[in-house]
């Protein structure tokens, strides 16, 4: 025996440990929910707004705001229902994407593929903790 581990003993230590290999996904989705939250009020405030010096549709960033400190923070039950919530802001995006002109059906399809991201790289991180938990359950059974 070397002490060196085996691919074995990694794969095994990767199961254990789900957070590991997958920190990525976490500081992705924190990224698109950054870039989200920074879209929703510039476009309702200065970049296309709905009325002439913004409109309260700049209030559609605080469940996001909410949303952040948890998924800054790497909580799986603020990332299982922030993730849940983003499939509001990806219907937004296509219908503003699809029915609205110009800057604002742009930041529309912009809104669709942050949605995208976030929810993407949310579930990515979770699987594994869901995946790892189902099996301590079968286990125990």
């Amino acid at each position: 025996m070397t002490g060196t581990p085996t691919s074995d003993e990694k794969s095994a230590r990767a199961a254990a440990s789900p957070a590991g290999a997958h920190g990525a996904y976490a500081v992705g989705a924190a990224v698109a929910l950054v870039a989200l939250i920074a879209l929703t009020l510039a476009w309702e405030r200065w970049l296309a707004p709905l009325r002439p010096g913004g409109s309260a549709l700049v209030l559609k960033a605080l469940p996001l705001a909410a949303a952040l400190p948890g998924v800054l923070r790497r909580r799986l039950y603020t990332l299982q229902w922030a993730s849940m919530l983003i499939l509001l802001y990806f219907a937004e995006g296509i219908v503003r994407g699809m029915s609205d002109a110009g800057r604002s059906a742009m930041l529309g399809w912009l809104e669709t593929a942050l949605s995208v991201v976030f929810l993407a790289c949310a579930l990515a991180y979770v699987a594994p903790f869901k995946r790892a938990a189902r099996q301590s359950r079968q286990r125990s059974s």
